[in-house]
Protein backbone atom coordinates (compact mmCIF):
# COMPACT_ATOMS: atom_id res chain seq x y z
CA UNK A 1 0.00 0.00 0.00
CA UNK A 2 2.85 2.53 0.88
CA UNK A 3 4.33 2.29 -2.24
CA UNK A 4 1.95 4.85 -3.85
CA UNK A 5 3.85 7.57 -1.82
CA UNK A 6 6.89 6.26 -3.29
CA UNK A 7 9.36 7.96 -6.23
CA UNK A 8 9.87 5.91 -9.21
CA UNK A 9 13.53 5.79 -10.42
CA UNK A 10 14.44 8.37 -12.23
CA UNK A 11 17.46 10.19 -14.58
CA UNK A 12 16.03 13.36 -13.93
CA UNK A 13 17.13 16.39 -11.78
CA UNK A 14 14.03 16.87 -9.68
CA UNK A 15 13.62 20.47 -8.41
CA UNK A 16 10.95 22.04 -5.94
CA UNK A 17 9.04 24.95 -4.96
CA UNK A 18 8.32 24.92 -1.52
CA UNK A 19 7.48 27.38 0.82
CA UNK A 20 3.94 28.93 2.28
CA UNK A 21 1.32 30.20 0.28
CA UNK A 22 1.04 32.66 -2.05
CA UNK A 23 4.67 32.80 -2.84
CA UNK A 24 4.99 32.45 -6.25
CA UNK A 25 5.55 28.55 -6.50
CA UNK A 26 3.14 27.80 -9.61
CA UNK A 27 3.91 31.21 -12.04
CA UNK A 28 7.63 30.16 -11.49
CA UNK A 29 6.98 26.14 -11.49
CA UNK A 30 5.35 27.39 -15.06
CA UNK A 31 8.40 29.78 -15.89
CA UNK A 32 11.04 27.21 -14.92
CA UNK A 33 9.13 24.62 -17.24
CA UNK A 34 9.16 26.70 -19.97
CA UNK A 35 12.66 27.87 -19.83
CA UNK A 36 13.78 24.44 -19.36
CA UNK A 37 10.90 23.15 -22.05
CA UNK A 38 10.16 20.49 -19.53
CA UNK A 39 6.86 19.58 -18.08
CA UNK A 40 6.08 20.67 -14.13
CA UNK A 41 3.88 18.48 -11.46
CA UNK A 42 1.10 20.58 -10.45
CA UNK A 43 -0.21 20.62 -6.46
CA UNK A 44 -2.62 18.14 -6.30
CA UNK A 45 -3.60 19.03 -3.10
CA UNK A 46 -5.18 22.84 -4.77
CA UNK A 47 -7.53 20.70 -7.57
CA UNK A 48 -8.64 18.04 -4.78
CA UNK A 49 -9.39 20.71 -2.01
CA UNK A 50 -10.98 23.20 -4.72
CA UNK A 51 -13.50 20.16 -5.38
CA UNK A 52 -13.73 19.14 -1.60
CA UNK A 53 -14.75 22.87 -1.34
CA UNK A 54 -16.79 23.42 -4.22
CA UNK A 55 -18.90 20.29 -2.79
CA UNK A 56 -19.27 19.84 0.53
CA UNK A 57 -18.20 23.39 1.60
CA UNK A 58 -15.39 22.10 3.72
CA UNK A 59 -11.57 22.75 3.96
CA UNK A 60 -8.61 20.24 4.74
CA UNK A 61 -9.03 17.65 7.35
CA UNK A 62 -6.72 14.76 8.68
CA UNK A 63 -8.24 12.06 6.29
CA UNK A 64 -7.60 14.18 3.15
CA UNK A 65 -3.74 14.21 3.39
CA UNK A 66 -2.97 10.83 2.11
CA UNK A 67 -5.04 10.89 -0.38
CA UNK A 68 -3.76 14.32 -1.34
CA UNK A 69 -0.06 12.79 -1.01
CA UNK A 70 -1.11 9.24 -3.14
CA UNK A 71 -2.28 11.77 -5.76
CA UNK A 72 0.70 13.76 -5.90
CA UNK A 73 2.77 10.80 -5.93
CA UNK A 74 1.07 9.32 -8.91
CA UNK A 75 1.33 13.01 -10.87
CA UNK A 76 5.25 13.02 -9.99
CA UNK A 77 5.84 9.21 -11.17
CA UNK A 78 4.02 9.72 -14.32
CA UNK A 79 5.03 13.60 -15.26
CA UNK A 80 9.00 12.12 -14.19
CA UNK A 81 8.48 9.80 -17.66
CA UNK A 82 8.16 13.51 -19.73
CA UNK A 83 10.38 15.28 -18.35
CA UNK A 84 13.73 16.52 -20.18
CA UNK A 85 16.63 16.72 -17.89
CA UNK A 86 14.90 18.74 -15.20
CA UNK A 87 11.80 18.10 -13.49
CA UNK A 88 9.83 21.39 -11.60
CA UNK A 89 7.20 20.02 -8.97
CA UNK A 90 5.19 23.04 -7.39
CA UNK A 91 5.39 20.77 -4.29
CA UNK A 92 6.43 17.63 -2.52
CA UNK A 93 5.47 15.16 0.33
CA UNK A 94 7.91 17.15 3.11
CA UNK A 95 5.37 20.02 2.26
CA UNK A 96 2.21 18.16 2.85
CA UNK A 97 4.04 17.00 5.95
CA UNK A 98 4.84 20.46 7.26
CA UNK A 99 1.34 21.56 6.69
CA UNK A 100 -0.27 18.45 8.62
CA UNK A 101 1.97 19.50 11.41
CA UNK A 102 0.70 23.43 11.53
CA UNK A 103 -2.84 22.61 11.17
CA UNK A 104 -3.01 19.13 13.28
CA UNK A 105 -1.02 20.39 16.24
CA UNK A 106 2.30 18.92 15.27
CA UNK A 107 0.48 15.73 13.86
CA UNK A 108 1.62 13.73 10.75
CA UNK A 109 0.30 10.04 9.59
CA UNK A 110 3.54 8.13 9.46
CA UNK A 111 2.86 6.55 6.11
CA UNK A 112 2.97 10.47 4.97
CA UNK A 113 6.10 11.27 7.20
CA UNK A 114 8.62 8.12 6.21
CA UNK A 115 8.21 9.14 2.58
CA UNK A 116 8.82 12.81 2.87
CA UNK A 117 11.76 11.75 4.11
CA UNK A 118 12.50 9.45 1.97
CA UNK A 119 12.21 11.09 -1.18
CA UNK A 120 14.73 12.87 -3.16
CA UNK A 121 14.89 15.74 -4.30
CA UNK A 122 18.01 18.02 -6.05
CA UNK A 123 17.32 20.85 -5.20
CA UNK A 124 14.47 22.86 -2.97
CA UNK A 125 13.78 26.85 -3.90
CA UNK A 126 12.51 28.08 -0.88
CA UNK A 127 10.19 31.36 -1.71
CA UNK A 128 10.14 33.80 0.52
CA UNK A 129 6.99 36.22 1.58
CA UNK A 130 8.18 39.59 -0.25
CA UNK A 131 5.39 39.01 -2.88
CA UNK A 132 1.75 40.33 -2.19
CA UNK A 133 -0.73 37.16 -0.47
CA UNK A 134 -3.77 37.04 -2.90
CA UNK A 135 -6.94 35.08 -1.17
CA UNK A 136 -8.62 32.77 -2.55
CA UNK A 137 -10.91 29.72 -1.59
CA UNK A 138 -8.23 27.60 0.44
CA UNK A 139 -5.73 29.96 1.47
CA UNK A 140 -6.29 30.67 5.03
CA UNK A 141 -3.11 32.37 6.51
CA UNK A 142 -2.38 35.71 5.32
CA UNK A 143 -1.51 36.94 8.81
CA UNK A 144 1.11 33.96 10.00
CA UNK A 145 3.04 34.00 6.86
CA UNK A 146 6.26 34.81 8.47
CA UNK A 147 5.35 32.19 11.31
CA UNK A 148 4.46 29.70 8.23
CA UNK A 149 7.97 30.77 6.24
CA UNK A 150 10.11 29.77 9.22
CA UNK A 151 8.14 26.72 9.86
CA UNK A 152 9.53 25.77 5.84
CA UNK A 153 13.11 26.49 6.45
CA UNK A 154 13.31 24.60 9.84
CA UNK A 155 12.31 21.77 8.16
CA UNK A 156 15.08 21.55 4.91
CA UNK A 157 17.36 22.60 7.59
CA UNK A 158 16.43 19.59 9.97
CA UNK A 159 16.18 17.30 7.24
CA UNK A 160 19.43 18.95 5.75
CA UNK A 161 17.83 19.32 2.31
CA UNK A 162 19.76 21.38 -0.70
CA UNK A 163 17.93 24.87 -0.49
CA UNK A 164 17.75 28.14 -1.73
CA UNK A 165 16.02 31.06 -0.85
CA UNK A 166 14.09 32.80 -3.94
CA UNK A 167 13.36 37.10 -2.97
CA UNK A 168 12.28 39.52 -5.30
CA UNK A 169 10.48 39.74 -8.44
CA UNK A 170 9.17 37.24 -11.05
CA UNK A 171 12.58 37.98 -13.07
CA UNK A 172 14.63 38.02 -10.15
CA UNK A 173 13.77 34.99 -8.87
CA UNK A 174 13.36 33.17 -12.11
CA UNK A 175 17.21 34.02 -13.14
CA UNK A 176 18.14 32.99 -9.14
CA UNK A 177 16.47 29.82 -9.94
CA UNK A 178 17.70 29.03 -13.16
CA UNK A 179 21.59 29.58 -11.96
CA UNK A 180 21.18 27.12 -9.25
CA UNK A 181 19.63 24.11 -11.82
CA UNK A 182 22.10 25.04 -14.50
CA UNK A 183 24.51 23.90 -11.89
CA UNK A 184 23.10 20.90 -11.07
CA UNK A 185 22.73 20.31 -14.34
CA UNK A 186 26.46 21.11 -15.59
CA UNK A 187 27.01 18.75 -12.75
CA UNK A 188 25.13 15.68 -13.98
CA UNK A 189 26.32 16.04 -17.37
CA UNK A 190 30.47 16.29 -15.65
CA UNK A 191 29.62 13.33 -13.88
CA UNK A 192 28.06 11.13 -16.77
CA UNK A 193 31.27 12.11 -18.93
CA UNK A 194 33.68 11.23 -15.98
CA UNK A 195 32.28 7.26 -15.86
Amino acid sequence: MEKKFEQEPSDVVKVVLFGPESTGKTTLSDQLARYYNTVWVPEYAREYLQDKWNNERKTCEPKDLLPIAEGQMKLENQLAKKASDVLICDTDLLETKVYSEAYYLGYCDPALEKHALNNHYDLYLLTYIDVPWVGDDLRDKPNERERMFLHFKETLEKYDRNFIILKGDRKERLETAVEHIDKLLKKRLDDTNRK
